[in-house]
């Protein structure tokens, strides 16, 4: 019991030192070690008998190896992938893949010391980044890699195509000798075939110095970047890295079953924060304002105590299905209420005073261009429907 006590403590220091290393932004192969350290240390731990068990299951009809092709789910994630990029408008994109399996085979023909694959795994990912003599004088100079080792994993990485390279390299005369690169080989011709028939297999290149530095990958890897065009007038060049990213981890998910039983799982990522930042840095550059909610008009008083109406007004607004909205204090002054609509891109306000619900008018402001008409309160719903280009609702 002590003894288990003792484990428990020491990975939850471990676990301290790792987030602590995330939040200093440490080096990637730094974390990976600390990580590494953090997953020995749970598997000796095992699991605790006295808290409640819960069992992962995989659907009794599934055989990985049988009946089931496991090519067809990471075919359709990257389909699901490109969908969702061509769908952003954010330009032209690649997505590069390959296999955690061929990279290991690779650096086990090339003489790469098994202790040294996943430190030289993260200098091989570094080559989207900086050049490759950059590259093999880390490998060199700070990994203690032998330098003609160096060369022959140069000699590789730098190649990239399609399924033709991927027969090229069921051909080699070294890789062709490794099971684990022969696997992984033979599992990215397959998955040629399904990207060709989805119709996507011209966005996709085989990359042999992709390396997703994270060691929970066992896999078809894959990350999609943007293609570099020329910066428009006003534009910065855009480094934002990788869009979107995934892949095999058919290990991970069986760490947390007590039995150890493999769970087949692939999956994606898309980089929000990374496509925000391109397209703000696109509207600015056209001197466009980002819209920051999708209310067509913000329901507004010009004079004290009409909160009441302001309420009435903005629920006969959202039972017509526009979008409509209100500031929630009891009595804003009408500069505070346009100025938040220029603020927030809201195109449209319907101003409420004592003289409009004497006349049975609304008086519809446009933010743009600062103009005012007064409008039959039951006609309020089309014009605006009008202004906003919203198709009638008939109800």
């Amino acid at each position: 019991m002590a003894e288990r006590a003792g484990l428990e403590e020491l990975v939850k220091l471990q676990g301290e030192r790792v987030r602590g290393l995330k939040q200093q932004k440490a080096s990637a192969e730094q974390i990976e070690e600390e990580v590494a350290k953090l997953l020995k240390l749970k598997a000796q731990l095992g699991p605790d008998e006295n808290k409640q068990k819960f069992v992962l299951k995989t659907p009794k009809d599934f055989d990985i190896a049988g009946q089931f092709d496991p090519m067809i789910p990471d075919a359709e994630c990257l389909k699901i992938m490109c969908e969702i990029l061509s769908s952003l408008q954010i330009g032209n994109f690649l997505v590069k893949v390959n296999d955690r399996r061929i990279l290991d085979g690779m650096f086990a023909v090339c003489g790469v010391p098994d202790s040294k694959f996943r430190t030289i795994c993260s200098s091989v990912d570094k080559l989207d980044k900086v050049s490759w003599e950059e590259v093999k004088n880390e490998m060199v100079g700070e990994k203690g890699l032998a330098p003609e080792v160096a060369d022959r994993i140069g000699d590789y990485v730098q190649q990239h195509g399609g399924v033709s390279l991927v027969e090229q390299l069921l051909q080699d005369p070294k890789l062709s000798q490794n099971k684990q690169a022969l696997e992984g080989l033979g599992d990215l011709k397959l998955l040629f075939e399904y990207l060709a028939l989805f119709g996507i297999d011209d966005k996709i290149s085989f990359d042999l110095s992709l390396a997703r530095g994270l060691d929970y990958y066992t896999g078809v890897i894959y990350e999609a970047v943007l293609l570099q065009t020329p910066a428009q007038a006003g534009e910065e060049p855009l480094g934002v890295g990788s869009v979107a990213a995934g892949g095999r981890y058919d290990g991970l998910v069986g760490m947390f079953d007590p039995k150890g039983r493999k769970v087949p799982c692939v999956g994606l990522s898309i980089g929000v924060e990374r496509i925000f930042s391109i397209v703000e840095q696109r509207l600015e550059a056209l001197e466009e304002k980002v819209r920051t909610t999708e209310t067509q008009v913000l329901v507004a008083s010009a004079q004290k105590k009409l909160l009441e109406e302001r309420l009435k007004l903005v629920s006969e607004l959202w039972d017509a299905g526009i979008k409509a909205e209100l500031l929630y204090k009891k009595n804003p002054k009408l500069l505070n209420q346009l100025q938040y609509c220029e603020e927030a891109g809201i195109p449209l306000v319907a101003i409420i005073g004592e003289q409009e619900l004497k006349d049975g008018v609304i008086k519809l402001r446009s933010v743009a261009t600062r103009e005012e008409v007064d409008v039959r309160r039951e006609d309020l719903v089309e014009e605006i429907k009008r202004r906003t280009n919203q198709p009638l609702c008939i109800c």
